[in-house]
């Protein structure tokens, strides 16, 4: 049995779609549709259901992919080892949710390191469900990931189905942030209402699978501008004054260089949450232990922090 075909089949369940999974794979969707078609044939039974909801893993095929999935881990660490020498004495890969006060921990966290010494260092920004999969795959041994909290229970059975596990980081609400040329930034209380004369920007790829994107105050906001890198995001804010975004709070030192302000407004289903997530029976490495203390220093900093006129 080709063993590329697990990464294959590994892929297609986090991507749950055959053309996604061939895009982030580089390769042709039909060349992928084959392989797969191939591995059911070989093992006998359906792994995925083709559905109106994308590729769902059969009863069997789930079966087949928890084991998928630790082989495809261990066949990661065995080509670290051929890639390598020797272990880099400073190896350090984790994913992120684009949030700056992570952003800001990750800083302060490469400057503890020895700057003189080899290191092997990346931080990779992008959604939940692609961080997940990034732990899953072994290619970060850490990630944080970050959800609405009325979605905690979807995300908590997708990490026991992935075997992984967690430890809280922050539980928060999102506050806006625009530039202080923004009209509102001048405004005491702000509302839904109010928004919907500005233009939002958004995460363009935050979709959860199975669990619809769409709400109430969604469809009524008609101006949005979808991006995904926090760059982007800093520079439309500080240029495109009638603009805002939703974000977790922001620290002190990024408002000022950009120019921004950040404020509260008082809406339904507000609270998030942010975690760390890694394998079952994953050990921290000391530069895991010294990302997670400069993460919850970066937290308590900006939470200690409160932003003006909030939410009534």
């Amino acid at each position: 049995m080709n063993t590329l075909y697990f990464k294959y089949a590994v892929e297609v369940e986090r991507a749950a779609s055959i053309t996604r999974a061939a895009e982030n794979m580089y390769m042709a969707q039909p060349n992928l549709s084959k392989a797969i078609k191939e591995l059911e044939e070989t093992l006998g039974y359906t792994i995925f259901d083709r559905t109106k909801r994308g590729m769902v893993p059969t009863e069997k095929g789930a079966d087949f992919l928890t084991y998928a999935r630790k082989i495809v881990e261990q066949l990661n660490e065995m080509e670290m080892l051929s890639k390598n020498d020797g272990i880099c004495s400073q190896t350090f890969k984790v994913s992120i949710p684009r949030g700056s006060y992570i952003a800001s921990g990750f800083a302060k966290f490469l400057t503890e390191l020895n700057q003189d010494d080899e290191m092997d260092v990346s931080i990779s920004e992008t959604n939940s469900m692609e961080a997940i999969g990034d732990v899953v795959n072994s290619k970060c041994n850490i990630g944080v990931i970050r959800y609405q909290s009325i979605y905690e229970n979807y995300f908590m059975e997708y990490l026991k189905n992935k075997d992984l596990h967690f430890k809280p980081v922050w539980d928060f609400e999102y506050v806006l942030v625009m530039s202080e040329k923004n009209p509102l930034a001048h405004q005491k209380c702000i509302t839904p209402e109010d928004l919907r004369r500005y233009i939002e920007l958004t995460h363009g790829d935050t979709e959860i699978p199975y669990i619809s994107r769409s709400s109430e105050g969604d469809a009524k906001q008609r101006k949005k501008i979808y991006v995904y890198d926090r760059g982007s995001q800093f520079d439309i804010l500080t240029n495109v004054h009638n603009s805002y975004m939703w974000v977790s709070p922001i620290p002190e030192s990024y408002l000022k260089q950009y120019g921004l302000v950040q404020r509260a407004c008082k809406v339904e289903h507000n609270q998030y949450k942010d975690i760390l997530i890694y394998r079952n029976g994953y050990k921290f490495s000391t530069f895991d232990q010294l990302f997670e203390k400069k993460l919850n220093e970066s937290k308590e900093e900006v939470s200690s922090k409160p932003y003006l006129w909030r939410a009534v």
